[in-house]
């Protein structure tokens, strides 16, 4: 077995993106895992998540959401990048599907099925991608934004979604996860949330340590989320 990585440049409109793909080259044609980024872009941190995809038996693809490969080195410099797509939900949902197209088009990968992850920002992402294409398998989103997007959307979600939450998150309160379970109730999904007491935004992340911001990484949460994410791909991938 070999880890390989490389990278994909796709096209959305004018906007060349480049994201990552990550696979083990012993195996034939495998299901690929899209890992949305958080508010920073694709960087090393959603690079290792697609290399730990790939060590399960998937075809990891940390994806590119601002073109260029694009990173925020601050917060004011991550808000001024994800703002737009924030802003513009149906820009967002294209740009999550244009991804998908582009790593189905890869020898390598399945056509299908196809799941998808995100952190924070990325959360909000795979959500959107579950909302807006009927072709999902299933999606996880860790420490993501939850709000419902202000444009038309699938009537019934046919995507498995997964949320796990930090129940402590001071930008997804209480109020937040229950209009979202509304949401995916109404809309038929097949969906659950895990909340993890005690715990902020960002927990995944061991570079998280800003509790005055919210965001402390907990590796007794990162742990659990990932066994309960591990158990949800294999349900939804085989």
């Amino acid at each position: 077995m070999t880890i390989q990585q490389r990278e994909v440049c796709y096209q959305h409109g004018d906007v060349t993106l480049r994201g990552v793909m990550v696979y083990d080259d012993s195996l034939s044609e495998r299901p690929a895992v899209l890992v949305a980024p958080t508010w920073a872009g694709c960087t090393a941190f959603e690079i290792e998540q697609a290399e730990r995809l790939a060590g399960l038996g998937y075809v990891g693809f940390a994806i590119d959401m601002y073109g260029e490969g694009a990173t925020g080195g601050d917060k004011e410099e991550c808000t001024a990048l994800m703002t737009p797509l924030v802003s513009d939900r149906a820009l967002l949902q294209a740009r999550m599907s244009v991804a998908v197209d582009a790593i189905r088009a890869e020898a390598e990968v399945a056509q299908a099925p196809t799941a998808a992850i995100g952190y924070c920002f990325g959360g909000l992402c795979v959500l959107d991608l579950a909302r807006s294409r009927d072709d999902i398998a299933g999606v996880v989103s860790l420490h993501g934004l939850l709000s419902a997007p202000d444009n038309e959307i699938l009537s019934g979600i046919t995507a498995k979604a997964l949320v796990l939450h930090g129940y402590d998150d001071p930008m997804v309160p209480p109020e937040q996860v229950l209009a979202f379970a509304a949401e995916m109730s109404a809309a038929q999904c097949d969906w659950q949330l895990h909340a993890y007491g005690g715990v902020l935004h960002a927990f995944t992340n061991p570079s998280a340590n800003d509790p005055d911001f919210g965001t402390v990484y907990s590796a007794t949460a990162t742990r659990r989320a990932n066994h309960a994410m591990d158990d949800f791909l294999h349900e939804v991938l085989g």
